[in-house]
């Protein structure tokens, strides 16, 4: 079942309130507890609290702290978006839905609000929200101010928004709909939407559109003279007592706001008493405009009275205030038990609850972002801190990514090199790495560099290696870093910013080794494209693989892809699909994959196959209709190191995609090579990935 459901709209006073009041009800009748997250609020007054949050958490008695509840406000979601910090943007959010998952057993995540100056960009926002937090979303909008087509055609746009972003949309729902539009409305979603998507159309309820009078003293700052136990409710109606008192009673209408200046005592008693007449309707309150209070013999009067209605005061003048009354959105808030009962009726009344429910437990989540990635990697990295040895002390990204990571707590970290040499540096970059916080070795005056050298001469003499030379190659910072994994000194080593794959590997080969029931070390990059993360294989190592050496490397991917949370679908790739094409390289392909059936069963695995039948479903589908894989591959194998190679660099360039590799899979422990192209943030991801493969030794 989805931990989730993003609740959003494609525009302000939408009415998003009663879907998050009855799903919440909803909710808590189907899990043990429920939590509520806002990442974007309105800007809040000082020590005021979000009117959503607020009543969510005392009406539902919900166990989270209000500051818990959300992330940004929209001014300090503009701030970041105008200083280009989307990333950081994103990184909170999911940092702070996390930490609630682990809390509740479902969240509900409310959208923003579209008020504002920034309701232009609001949209990209939510669904880049609910994109990266991997839920389901439920869209919304009002008739209000639009047509039948109008209406449809909002949602219709709103649900292809969604869906071409990865997000998966649950329900679309119209809101505020008049009754008589309600069939016309229905049909024309069911003809816009697919078929996948319920629809649900939700008729105008009158008492919801209505303002308190408590919104109205709050609009209004007005101070409330008398009937304060009555300021939930609602002003159905509102009209200027400006005539004559015989000739505005016949003007009142229930639940009516009297609007009159302080200093008409006919019209405030006169609707007073109407509001205890049998033969009036009841009004809701009053309204005295112009600053001034009725005199003292006529506030006497009110006070003998037995019931009084609102009675508030403020300094405006009657048209001002007439106008700023009938500009005010109503909302629902905590106290307003009324209105937030009626809102969950009208919810549970038009919608289908138990089909939305049945939604909720079969839907999964396909694919997961490359934000959320790496979210889960840092976590993971931090629940068991392994140590990584980084042998290119002196460069420069090496030791700015040193620093995060130090700084994040994420793994503990040895530096080769120069103490001396390492502190100069720092202070030349002016990069404030806590030296005391990490540990400096240099390799030739290591305590531990004759017992290195004589374990390297004791493993490699049967090769010609004698004892001088294995002093000399333990001099080098590959050959020491490789030899405190191979001791357990360290967990794994990330090196290759300033030397050679093979200058990096070579040690590995030699005496860390493959693993018993591996033949053939072969790599990975993690493709971390806008909206899913895929792995290919081999893009580093191995030029022509054979058929088994395929198989193997197809079967090492599957390890590392379920290693980190990707549901293994591997598409051995060629340059046909299924049994059409011929020749040496195909059949090379085919072979591979009968073997990698035969070893693993329990693998899904397609091939030979094209790319564009791997990721495209339409075509997958058209090429190999019975495929578990075609459309919908996680995995990608390539046939022959060129290939490999050429592709993950086109799409990294082409896509903007974050490649994070190689990763090197089949040795007994983890030691991972970097491109000498590498940035800050590779070095981050391929220690952080390291340090989780280091887990599993």
């Amino acid at each position: 079942m989805s931990k989730g459901i993003y609740i959003t709209t494609t525009g302000p006073n939408s009415g998003k309130s009663i879907v998050s009041l009855g799903m919440m009800q909803m909710l808590l009748g189907k899990a043990a507890k429920v939590g509520y997250f806002r990442p974007i609020i309105d800007n809040l007054k000082q020590g005021k609290m979000d009117n959503h949050i607020s009543t969510m958490i005392n009406h539902f008695e919900l166990l989270i702290k209000p500051k818990d509840a959300y992330v940004f406000t929209r001014g300090e979601l503009i701030e970041k978006l105008n200083q280009g910090k989307e990333d950081e943007i994103i990184s909170k959010i999911i940092d702070r839905y996390k930490a609630l998952e682990e809390q509740f057993d479902f969240i509900l995540v409310e959208g923003s609000d579209f008020s504002g100056e920034s309701s232009i960009i609001e949209w990209d926002i939510n669904v880049l929200i609910a994109k990266n937090l991997g839920i389901p979303a439920i869209i919304l909008a009002t008739e209000t101010g639009k047509t039948v087509e109008e209406l449809a055609g909002n949602l219709q746009m709103a649900s292809d928004s969604f869906k071409g972003n990865g997000v998966s949309v649950l329900m679309a729902i119209a809101n505020k709909v008049l009754p008589e539009n309600q069939k016309a409305v229905e049909q024309v979603l069911k003809e816009k939407l697919p078929e996948s998507v319920l629809i649900e159309v939700i008729p105008k309820n009158t008492s919801l559109s209505q303002p308190s009078l408590k919104e109205i003293v709050d609009d209004l700052n007005g101070k409330v003279l008398f009937g304060k136990q009555y300021l939930n409710n609602q002003a159905g109606f509102f009209s200027v007592g400006a005539m004559q008192l015989r000739n505005y009673l016949t003007h009142l209408k229930e639940s009516s706001l009297v609007i009159t200046p302080g200093d008409r005592a006919d019209i405030i008693l006169g609707a007073l008493q109407a509001n205890l007449s049998a033969n009036y309707p009841a009004i809701s309150g009053i309204v005295l405009t112009g600053g001034l209070i009725p005199e003292e013999a006529i506030l006497k009067l009110i006070e003998g009275l037995s019931d009084v209605v609102p009675i508030i005061s403020v300094s405006e003048g009657t048209y001002s205030i007439t106008n700023r009354i009938g500009d005010i959105k109503p909302k629902v808030y905590a106290e307003n038990t009324e209105k937030i009962n009626v809102s969950i009726q009208v919810f549970e009344q038009n919608i289908d609850v138990e089909s939305l429910a049945n939604k909720l437990i079969t839907f999964e989540q396909s694919g997961i972002t490359p934000r959320m990635f790496q979210y889960n990697l840092v976590k993971r990295a931090k629940t068991n801190k392994k140590h990584i040895v980084l042998p290119e002390g002196y460069d420069e990204r090496i030791l700015k990514a040193a620093k995060q990571l130090v700084d994040l707590e994420v793994v503990e970290i040895t530096i080769l090199g120069e103490a001396s040499k390492i502190a100069h540096r720092l202070a030349n970059l002016d990069i404030q790495l806590d030296l005391s916080k990490i540990n400096i070795v240099n390799p030739t005056e290591s305590p531990n560099f004759k017992a290195y050298a004589n374990t390297l001469f004791e493993l490699r003499k049967h090769k010609g290696l004698n004892e001088d030379m294995a002093k000399d190659l333990m001099a080098d910072v590959s050959y020491f870093g490789t030899m405190m994994v191979h001791l357990g000194d360290a967990d794994g080593m990330v090196s290759g910013a300033a030397h050679t794959t093979q200058h990096t590997i070579r040690p590995a080969l030699q005496f860390v080794k493959t693993k018993p029931d591996v033949s053939v070390v072969s790599s990975v990059f993690f493709m971390c494209l806008p909206d899913r993360v895929t792995v290919y294989g081999d893009c580093a190592i191995n030029p022509n693989p054979s058929a088994e050496e395929l198989a193997e490397i197809a079967i090492s991917s599957a390890e590392t892809s379920l290693n980190f949370g990707i549901e293994p679908k591997i598409a051995m790739l060629s340059y046909s699909s299924g049994a059409s094409g011929v020749g040496a390289d195909v059949d090379i392909v085919r072979k591979a994959t009968e073997i990698v059936k035969g070893k693993r069963p329990d693998l899904k695995v397609e091939g030979p196959i094209q790319y564009d039948a791997a990721v495209d479903m339409k075509i997958g589908k058209s090429k190999l209709p019975d495929s578990e894989v075609a459309g919908q591959a996680s995995i990608f194998i390539f046939p022959d190191l060129n290939t490999g190679n050429n592709t993950y660099k086109a799409v990294q360039r082409e896509t903007g995609a974050l490649a994070i590799g190689p990763i090197l899979q089949g040795l007994n422990k983890p030691v991972n090579d970097l491109s000498r192209g590498c940035t800050v943030n590779d070095i981050f991801n391929t220690v952080i990935i390291t340090a989780i493969q280091a887990q599993g030794q």
